[in-house]
């Protein structure tokens, strides 16, 4: 049974942090989201050959942009979890791959609004598919040529979560291509 499943019994617990990312206690998910307090989360994008980039639309059942396009895997950290760890276990809940070694960290975002107070760690991969996408989490997922991306985020950004447009703002900012498929396994 993915993890997710179980979560859902108990109220996730979350390392609240400072300003500068340092732990300095832990709450219930609900108690951080309400209060705003700066927490941990990871966003992971997956390229595929051609550089397309796979998007989730998250489920409607979210409490957070229900319905929205979103990162191809992302989640907050549980308490005591490293960033690296974290995007291998949402890959791996989420859209039901197994990297073999943690994605390739891209940058890191400052816990702001527009993240709902969260640091992020933006990773990419590479990967084919096809994905088995967790459905309490995800309600489809899709293939996005990067080209299409931007006219689609200047004329509907609310079709996307805060989060991703800023994450992907900053890989254009950056200037970061996607991965190179290889052959090898993640």
């Amino acid at each position: 049974m993915p993890r997710k499943q179980n979560r859902t019994k108990h109220e996730e617990i979350f390392d609240v942090v400072n300003e500068r990312d340092e732990v300095i206690g832990q709450k219930p998910r609900s108690e951080i989201h309400r209060l705003k307090l700066n927490h941990r989360a990871v966003h992971v994008l997956v390229f595929n050959s051609r550089g397309d980039l796979f998007l989730q639309k998250r489920s409607m059942q979210k409490d957070c942009f229900p319905g929205a396009w979103d990162s191809s895997a992302s989640g907050h950290l549980d308490s005591g979890e490293s960033y690296d760890a974290c995007a291998v276990r949402e890959l791996r809940e989420e859209i039901g791959l197994e990297p073999a070694r943690p994605p390739e960290r891209l940058f890191k975002v400052a816990a702001c609004p527009e993240t709902g107070q969260e640091f992020v760690w933006a990773y990419r991969c590479a990967a084919e598919g096809p994905f088995a996408l967790h459905p309490e989490e995800i309600e489809r997922g899709g293939w996005f040529a990067q080209a299409a991306l931007g006219p689609w985020l200047a004329e509907r950004p609310g079709d996307f979560a805060s989060g991703f447009v800023l994450i992907w703002k900053e890989m254009l900012r950056l200037g970061l291509a996607p991965p190179q498929v290889r052959g090898e396994r993640l």
